[in-house]
């Protein structure tokens, strides 16, 4: 990933999880308005004095901001899954995600003819969706992805995203997994 969209993105999601606008963010940060817009966009070149400034108006440090933040997107097609020997029968195993935190799992039917958009949740939060039936786009901050019964599908749950049935309705397993991790507040 270009080191531009890295720091665009992280900027991005930390300004939004402090609830700060881009106003807000720039006044704390000693920068205009514009600069930081930029900076979001993935334009320019800021320099690393640029770069400080932010991260003392989020209150991170510059690692936050240089670092490829999370797991990357995976998608398997359901051509790929390969069963293995299980004491309760054929394991199709999907992915293993380590730390602490929660995980919420469910199953959902997804209505055809909407679009279903979902807000960013807490920092470090991933979901993984495997289609038991049906056809669903999701999109949003990431590269829309189509997935059909029998595909699996993990990406950031910290950033906003769009669920859609394509035809009839989706059913879906959704594993939500989030880390327990105190969350900054904006100084009022």
């Amino acid at each position: 990933m270009e080191t531009n969209s890295v720091v665009a993105g992280n900027v991005r999601r930390f300004r939004r999880e402090r609830e700060l606008s881009l106003g807000e963010l720039a006044k704390r940060a000693g920068l205009s308005k514009q600069t930081l817009s930029k900076i979001e966009a993935g334009e320019g070149n800021p320099t690393v004095s640029t770069l400080e400034m932010i991260c003392q108006g989020l209150g991170v440090r510059l690692g936050a901001v240089l670092a490829t933040y999370g797991s990357n997107v995976r998608l398997m097609r359901a051509a790929d899954l390969s069963g293995q020997d299980h004491p309760l029968g054929t394991e199709f195993s999907l992915d293993r995600v380590y730390g602490t935190g929660y995980v919420e799992t469910g199953i959902y039917q997804v209505t055809p003819g909407q679009i279903t958009k979902i807000a960013p949740h807490s920092r470090g939060t991933l979901h993984q969706v495997y289609v038991i039936s049906g056809h669903l786009r999701i999109s949003g901050e990431i590269e829309s992805v189509d997935v059909s019964t029998g595909d699996y599908f993990r990406f950031p749950g910290d950033i906003t995203h769009h669920y859609e049935a394509l035809g009839q309705s989706a059913t879906v397993h959704l594993t939500t997994t989030a880390p327990q991790v105190a969350q900054f507040k904006p100084l009022h």
